[in-house]
């Protein structure tokens, strides 16, 4: 790794670690919802997951373990991992508070097979997951190395042409194609708008075209695509909601915000 590509790791680490404090007591996450059995999945990931019952899964990025949790709640045999600590001992606290069973572990998922050697039935991550990394490929790898030879990977993620508009949709700002990355100075969440001065991002748009040729060269197939002209989360300050799914105000219908797929290792 770069002397740069450290210093955004880092930079991005600290930015998470605020964000794990803020999210865990907001609304948004409704944690006090889910101690009382809410699921926090969504359709699509529902979807694109299936029956995980008796399955072991492995979720990269799992942020402080919500969804991880719900995982278990639903019967699978699930591990959770993320880079930022304060993620990682907030869902161990949410992990007692359920009384449900997952592992979590702190690690970059780019250096998880330094710390875990096992396969799994599913590997799976969703919503604001690749846009993290600069490098698609060593991502790829890892999902690839964790999974069975019969396993199945599970993702949904925002659409990158969502990525390419300004921060209040008027515009193309950035390019659908990977480029330098982006900066952004974060002075509030989404999941709480009272937040202030959360730390620097770095991200990076990946087309389609790239995350198919980062799978595929590290054997994977995929089986299923789907895009979507919604979102399942209100996240973009003009989001207009209609039966549980969230436009771009002014722009219904017209732009794909989301997709989903699942992939399986060659034989």
């Amino acid at each position: 790794m770069s002397t740069h590509e450290a210093k955004r790791v880092r930079s991005n680490r600290e930015l998470w670690n605020n964000l794990a404090r803020v999210h865990f007591h907001s609304k948004f996450y409704d944690v006090p919802g889910f101690l009382k059995g809410k699921s926090s999945l969504n359709p699509i990931d529902l979807q694109v997951l299936g029956d995980v019952r008796g399955k072991s899964v492995l979720h990269l990025q799992c942020h402080f373990g919500k969804d991880t949790l719900s995982l278990a709640r639903m019967g699978a045999v699930v591990t959770g991992v993320d880079f930022s600590e304060v993620a990682i001992e907030k869902a161990r606290e949410l992990k007692e508070a359920s009384r449900l069973d997952a592992r979590f572990i702190h690690c970059d998922v780019n250096h998880l097979d330094e710390s875990l050697d096992k396969k799994f039935d599913i590997v799976y991550a969703s919503f604001g997951v690749i846009g993290w990394h600069s490098d698609l490929g060593n991502w790829a790898r890892i999902v690839s190395r964790f999974m069975k030879k019969k396993g199945k990977f599970c993702f949904a993620e925002f659409h990158p042409v969502l990525w390419m508009l300004s921060d209040d949709h008027s515009k193309i700002e950035y390019s659908y194609f990977k480029s330098d990355p982006i900066v952004g100075e974060n002075e509030k969440s989404y999941a709480d708008p009272e937040s202030k001065n959360l730390g620097t991002s770095h991200c990076w748009n990946h087309s389609l075209g790239e995350l198919f040729g980062a799978l595929e060269s590290h054997g994977l197939i995929i089986k299923d695509f789907k895009e979507y002209d919604f979102s399942p989360y209100a996240t973009f300050p003009d989001a207009i909601e209609k039966n549980g799914r969230y436009y771009i105000k002014g722009l219904e219908h017209k732009l794909p915000l989301t997709y989903s797929l699942t992939a399986i290792k060659k034989a």
